[in-house]
């Protein structure tokens, strides 16, 4: 189809439209792929990867494979969003283009406000591929000087035009308004695939311009492969992010040199600034192998993270907005009465209260007489201050008076996951939808933890009492308390002290101190079967029969090797037959997480597209850890907890 034809059609579906216009989102191209292929397994892989390595600037895309199976796939977000939100668009989008708009296609493309997906099995570097493929959606309205607006607005698009070809290989944004008639006005933002030649991007928005028809459109979004082109009469971009994020990625400019006309100032000049050079150099020289020894020898104690480090690493003034007076908190909590304790953990209790302000709050008051409370403190306070995500519970502030040491948090409605699931009473309250949520939010709260965080962290304790319930049951994972820091380049770690919950610790783990990624992958394991059931899995009992059985995981794996997996849902979801599929989904991804050996359990990151794809073939789970302790180590297991382990018992309200 001609871009003349293309261009009447926009015309006539834009002049018929009274209100508002919208396009399909999405675009589907070449043939079909065998599911469950090479092809397959590649792109699933490749797509699933693109959320924890996308940065600031918006923009990643990579492959995967070789071939003829070779898949590329690249992911470009509107940098005005926030990182989180960009990431989180992309993991969203997923499963929709590859299962539901474009499913076994060979190459996919989803235009979503915040992002843009997309893959193929061609190198689709820049905009090349489905170049002339554009979504085009917005909104009319009447104006009384449609053709003087449209004349401004064309000068503020070529503008930022220039601007945003001009950007550079790592950001290609560029945001601005204008005066409009009747008082109005007009505001644009136009961006670019950063991998684009300066020409090609100038280019692509240029195809985009001469889509933009007249008339009375007080709002239109053009997406297009390489290319994103929106304006409105409302403001809807944020500018300071766009500065901040072009601030980080641009390197410094050296100052100007000027020189002197006189040859004689010139050699003045050069022994003046060897003089000076000479020393700099030698004290930084000096400064970098001090720094590099003593970087060396705390590479491996990324654990005990101290506020000293916090001061050198983060903005001091960010710290200081975090401390709580004191005072202020013994009066919130109306001194740490027993009446407002709602926990008590292995390091201390945990007290409701209510600031001046009228803020809601949670209190840990860590325990003086511990041996592990100025460790925790440490590690929780620098760990919750990086890590910020809606699926974990978020740090307020903290407080330090004399051996008194506070953590203060969001307050979360609904208490702890076992006081609601494994009640006999309150878990009739939740039905499969919020539990599948509770499932699904966990486990992308892992996967920030585990690949799209600043620090790469393996929580350790993960079970049920650590996970927080707020008002609407969406998860919050809590107690950082015995969580391990790992730098970029590690993948596993060992230690002399095993700190956990017995039930909750990967085989690996307790029987050899060996901890990874795959610890929390197994300990989500048995949480999904938990949840599911409705039952601890330190107490588990047949579901038909109430009878108590040996060991949770080896009663569901029997039973999914049976046939008869239902035997583990717990008997108030039966009545949700249509859901049924997605419980016994969910027991499936369970098992796969609980394998005996470590390689063998998927990454979260494939959780995740496993939790949100309907047609996906899971591989065939393998024998689950049945690490059964002698008594010997059974007394280990219990007092390691008792000493190092963060154990939540959260009372009911």
């Amino acid at each position: 189809m001609s871009s003349q034809i293309c261009l009447l059609l926009i015309l006539a579906i834009l002049t018929n439209l009274s209100a508002s216009v919208t396009a399909q989102n999405y675009g589907c191209f070449g043939g079909n792929y065998t599911a469950n292929g090479t092809y397959s397994a590649n792109l699933i892989s490749l797509i699933s990867s693109l959320p924890p390595n996308i940065t600031d600037n918006g923009y990643y895309n990579a492959t995967a494979g070789q071939a003829p199976d070779r898949a590329y796939a690249s992911a470009l977000c509107r940098t005005d969003f926030q990182l989180e939100e960009c990431r989180s668009c992309l993991r969203g989008a997923i499963a929709p283009l590859l299962q539901s708009l474009c499913p076994n296609r060979r190459q996919g493309i989803l235009f979503r406000q915040m992002c843009t997906l997309r893959y193929s099995d061609e190198p689709i570097s820049g905009g090349v591929g489905a170049q002339s493929y554009s979504v085009l959606s917005g909104s009319v309205r009447n104006m009384s000087s449609p053709e003087q607006f449209n004349q401004q607005l064309r000068v503020l698009l070529r503008e930022l035009r220039g601007q945003a070809a001009a950007g550079g290989p790592l950001m290609k944004i560029a945001a601005g308004n204008e005066t409009a008639p009747d008082f109005q006005t007009m505001f644009a933002m136009v961006q670019c695939v950063p991998d684009l030649s300066a020409a090609g991007c100038s280019n692509c928005l240029i195809r985009a311009e001469q889509l933009l028809c007249c008339g009375n459109n007080a709002r239109i979004a053009l997406y297009m492969p390489g290319c994103y082109l929106e304006y409105s009469i409302q403001p809807f971009y944020n500018i300071s992010r766009i500065e901040q994020v072009r601030a980080m990625i641009t390197a410094p400019l050296s100052p100007p040199v000027t020189r002197s006309s006189s040859s004689n100032d010139d050699g003045n000049s050069t022994r003046t600034v060897t003089i000076i050079l000479v020393p700099i150099v030698a004290s930084l020289l000096i400064a970098a192998c001090v720094g590099t020894y003593v970087r060396n020898r705390l590479k491996k104690k990324t654990e005990h993270i101290t506020l000293q480090r916090l001061d050198e690493e983060e903005d001091v003034s960010a710290e200081q907005s975090l401390i709580f007076d004191f005072e202020e908190l013994v009066a919130a909590t109306n001194n740490f009465s027993n009446r407002l304790k709602i926990g008590q953990g292995g390091f201390g209790a945990v007290y409701k209260g209510k600031l001046r302000s009228g803020q809601r709050i949670a209190v840990k008051r860590l325990s003086m007489s511990s041996k592990q409370g100025e460790l925790e403190f440490k590690n929780e306070v620098v760990l919750m201050v990086k890590l910020q995500h809606i699926n974990l519970v978020r740090l307020l502030g903290f407080s330090l008076r004399g051996a008194e040491r506070l953590l203060v948090y969001e307050f979360v409605q609904n208490g702890s996951l076992d006081c609601s699931v494994f009640d006999p009473m309150k878990r009739l309250a939740i039905n499969w939808d919020s539990r599948y949520k509770i499932i699904k939010g966990i486990a992308k709260g892992l996967v920030y933890l585990h690949e799209e965080a600043r620090l790469r962290v393996i929580h350790r304790d993960l079970k049920a009492s650590n996970i927080l319930l707020d008002e609407d049951y969406n998860p919050k994972i809590s107690d950082f308390g015995m969580a391990r820091l790992f730098t970029e380049d590690e993948t596993r770690a060992k230690t002399r002290r095993i700190a956990g919950t017995y039930g909750y610790m990967a085989p690996e783990y307790a029987r050899n101190g060996h901890f990874s990624m795959k610890s929390d992958v197994f300990s989500f394991g048995v949480l999904v079967l938990e949840i599911i059931s409705g039952q601890s899995n330190s107490s588990f009992k047949n579901v038909e029969n109430g009878e108590n059985v040996d060991y949770m995981l080896s009663f569901a794996w029997r039973n999914w090797r049976a046939g008869t997996a239902k035997k583990m849902i717990d008997p108030a979801l039966m009545s949700a037959s249509a859901s049924r599929n997605d419980m016994l989904r969910c027991i499936h991804i369970g098992l796969l997480c609980v394998q005996e050996n470590a390689s063998d359990r998927p990454t979260m990151a494939s959780v995740v597209v496993m939790l949100h794809s309907l047609s996906y073939t899971f591989p065939v789970p393998l024998q689950p850890g049945f690490f059964v302790p002698s008594s010997d180590d059974e007394n280990k297991a219990i007092e390691f907890s008792r000493n190092e382990a963060t154990i939540s018992e959260l009372y009911p309200r």
